[in-house]
């Protein structure tokens, strides 16, 4: 190494942040920095020698194609009407109850994230479901898209989470565990979305007017509506911790029930099906992309010894280990202003990890600090997906409901935030929260 190169890492970090505050696209602003780092460390032949190699590595990492596998899965979901399925649901049992609309789109959305895997996709779907709804019996957009775009980021934690899998192969965890690591946290997620709405609407009547309620044989058809999902959920997840097929071959048998029930349902169309095929394939090239441009750029780091460095710094931090765990935590926060939550994962869990790994936290054991790291992830990367000043989410809900001014939205993130808050301490301070059911199911 030589003596210049920690001080090129940190250029072309800084070089990476600029290109995205130019809107350059996150693939190329990860990858033009780290190949011109690379060759500026090495030569012309080792660079296109690393070049030619890298994208075939990655490609061929068999466990990388449970991604376009839960994507698909996800787009069946959609097109075969299981996110209108499961608001129908949700409201024919909540939605009498003032703010119970609102709560029917928390439920549908965790429903729904828990076959699609992407919090933008969840937030996007479950937005053009219940948007209509909500507003139509008076609910005001403040809450509304407030709750649909918090809602959405439940896409990121419970399992299947494409990036809770993209966490897994970067540290090297059982995908298995980490998805049972996620159950309890994004279950007291998605029942603290639902107290909030309701302290919120109570304290606020006029946010959310009382409706109707439901007749009895109108939420029997609802919820019976809904097997064919609950049976997906069933046989996917109870085969992946039953053993009787990997994480990979489960995603392969949920996108494949999936499709048939959109098509036993008649819901899913040739085109739709040609639809699904085609925004699997688009969103699958563009995290691959994401994962080439993050190599090119942690290729770079690693030659600088930055990570290295990184860890020793962190390590040797005349602070408490969870005040490190606690800052980590912020920055990512702040990364979601700019970045995306794959992108974030993949520039920062090689430099982080190995930190986080050297330090001592509550005596965990290496794998359990993996796993309870991870869900701190990317719980901090669910919040910052609705924080302001930008939260995808926030926008993407936006786009759906025009009507309503950004600042309204970020006004009704805010009490969800606080709850965000508060379930991050209270995992950051009681690990078994994550490791509780993974003891339970991994003895």
């Amino acid at each position: 190494m030589t003596a210049w190169a920690p001080q090129l890492g940190l250029a072309i970090f800084v070089a990476m942040m600029l290109l995205m505050a130019l809107r350059i696209p996150i693939a190329a602003a990860m990858f033009l920095p780290g190949a011109l780092g690379y060759w500026l460390l090495t030569d012309s032949a080792a660079t296109l020698n690393l070049l030619k190699g890298s994208a075939v590595a990655r490609l061929t990492v068999y466990e990388l194609s449970v991604i376009p596998l839960f994507l698909l899965m996800g787009q069946f979901a959609s097109q075969g009407g299981l996110s209108r399925d499961l608001f129908r649901a949700a409201s024919a049992v909540v939605g009498h109850v003032r703010g119970g609309l609102a709560m029917a789109s928390v439920l549908a959305a965790g429903a729904f994230g828990a076959v699609c895997g992407s919090s933008v996709a969840t937030t996007a779907t479950i937005t053009q479901v219940a948007y209509p709804q909500m507003r139509a019996h008076g609910y005001s957009g403040r809450l509304s898209t407030g709750a649909l775009a918090t809602g959405g980021t439940l896409g990121i934690l419970i399992p299947p989470s494409v990036p809770l899998v993209v966490y897994a192969i970067l540290t090297e965890q059982n995908i298995a565990k980490l998805f049972a690591a996620a159950m309890v946290p994004g279950l007291l997620a998605m029942l603290g979305y639902v107290a909030v709405i309701a302290w919120v609407t109570r304290s606020r009547p006029e946010l959310a007017p009382a409706t109707v309620t439901t007749p009895a044989h109108e939420r029997r058809a609802a919820l019976f509506a809904i097997w064919p999902i609950a049976f997906v959920f069933i046989v996917v997840f109870g085969g992946i911790y039953g053993g009787v097929f990997s994480p990979t071959e489960g995603a392969a048998v949920g996108a494949l029930m999936t499709l048939l029930v959109g098509l036993f349902k008649r819901e899913i169309t040739r085109q739709g099906l040609l639809d699904s095929l085609a925004s699997t394939a688009e969103t699958t090239a563009m995290v691959f992309m994401i994962f080439l441009g993050a190599d090119m750029m942690n290729a770079t780091l690693a030659l600088t010894e930055m990570p290295k460095l990184v860890a020793q710094w962190v390590t040797h931090l005349p602070v408490p280990d969870l005040s490190i765990v606690a800052a980590v935590m912020l920055m990512y926060v702040l990364l979601g202003c700019v970045m995306d939550e794959l992108s974030m994962l993949l520039l920062t869990i090689p430099v982080i990890f190995p930190a986080v790994m050297g330090l001592d936290l509550w005596g965990l054991k290496p794998e359990a600090k993996a796993l309870w790291f991870g869900i701190l992830v990317l719980m901090t990367v669910g919040i910052g997906m609705i924080a302001p000043p930008i939260g995808m989410n926030v926008y993407v809900g936006n786009n759906v409901a025009k009507d309503v001014p950004m600042a309204q939205t970020y006004r009704g993130v805010l009490p969800f935030l606080a709850w965000d808050a508060l379930r991050l301490l209270l995992l950051l301070v009681f690990p078994p929260l994550a490791l509780g059911l993974v003891g339970l199911m991994f003895r």
